[in-house]
């Protein structure tokens, strides 16, 4: 595959699809919508550009963890292999669509924030972006149920805690690895 790998940063346009494949493997669809900002030369003022709409695939795990993460409106950087696929629409007409093969999806935090919760290895722990529903910003939080896949209560990234009598941060050594 000599798909080249790019970063989007856009908008989810719709709530994630989970589907499941006649093997019974999980994946998801999903659109993003990234519109820049241009400047009027003349007027000096700044307006939204022409949009580009990709659709995402994502499977496995992460589409799991996806599905039950992003909903429409955030705003995530997307990491993938884009790919091009010609079609007939409905009133046939030709056109082409832009796909991006998920390998790695976050939430952007230039206007939001978030504390990311670990899935467990069997999927989705009850972590992830809370889906607001009440106009809320959107958060990434750890749920009921942990989220870190561990019986006993882990930190949230960032948080210090005590190892064996040593203060650890985040779960990472103090050693640089550099």
């Amino acid at each position: 595959m000599n798909e080249p790998i790019i970063t989007i940063i856009g908008n989810v346009v719709a709530d994630p699809e989970p589907r499941v494949s006649q093997a019974g493997k999980p994946w998801v669809t999903f659109r993003i919508a990234s519109t820049p900002r241009v400047r009027d030369r003349q007027s000096g003022d700044w307006a939204d550009g022409e949009p580009l709409w990709v659709g995402c695939r994502a499977y496995g795990e992460q589409a799991d963890n996806i599905a039950s993460t992003l909903a429409k409106g955030m705003r995530v950087i997307v990491q993938g292999r884009l790919t091009q696929r010609a079609y007939t629409d409905s009133q046939g007409q030709d056109r082409t669509s832009l796909d991006l093969e998920v390998e790695e999806v976050g939430p952007s935090l230039r206007f939001a924030t978030a504390s990311v919760a670990r899935a467990g290895s069997g999927g989705p722990a009850g972590g992830g972006w809370e889906k607001p529903g009440n106009g809320a910003a959107p958060s990434y939080g750890q749920t009921e149920g942990g989220g870190y896949g561990a019986a006993q209560s882990q930190p949230a990234w960032g948080e210090s805690a005590v190892v064996e009598g040593q203060q650890s941060f985040g779960g990472f050594d103090d050693e640089q690895p550099f």
